[in-house]
């Protein structure tokens, strides 16, 4: 018996689990987003400046490479495109695979990225638009592996800081 005040998707989600009790379920991305795009563990709310500009909210989640929270760039998505740094000040771009769904240990390979920049664009055009995987997240991975870039360059001490800019006051 079904509890009346569930919406309709918490509904359909409840029916796949009373008729799969013992067996891994499989739904829909777009009902599992449905489901956890008010509350996530992931998300992060940041208020607005002034009244009009509102509240943005953000996702820290793997998948996400624009940390945006929406159906679009959500690492529910069966397919998902990631460009992170490494511990070794480098970069790896990871996207997920047929296999994520039923090993999700193996469901996302990751591709390094430490060779020179124009090298690592070539590599991520190839793997995100070339093969038609999401092209519509091709320019904002290569923002971020360039964000990414330029942060490990600081981190090297191959290239300087931007230096922080001073006020029009008194100077020491």
């Amino acid at each position: 018996m079904l509890p009346s005040s569930l919406s309709h998707a918490l509904q359909s989600l409840y029916l796949c689990l009373e008729i799969n009790k013992y067996k891994m379920v499989q739904c829909s991305d777009a009902l599992v987003w449905e489901l956890v795009k008010n509350n996530s563990s992931f998300m992060k709310k940041v208020n607005g400046r002034t009244s009009r500009s509102g509240t943005v909210r953000f996702s820290v989640e793997k998948g996400n490479v624009k940390n945006i929270s929406s159906y679009k760039y959500s690492g529910f998505n069966s397919k998902t495109v990631d460009v992170s740094a490494t511990a070794d000040n480098r970069a790896a771009l990871s996207a997920k695979s047929s296999k994520a769904s039923t090993q999700p240990s193996k469901g996302q390979p990751v591709t390094p990225l430490n060779k020179s920049f124009h090298r690592v664009e070539k590599t991520i055009t190839s793997q995100i638009a070339d093969n038609y995987y999401r092209p519509d997240l091709k320019s904002d991975a290569l923002a971020r592996y360039s964000a990414i870039y330029r942060g490990n360059r600081v981190a090297k001490d191959v290239k300087k800081g931007v230096p922080v800019k001073k006020g029009r006051g008194k100077s020491d």
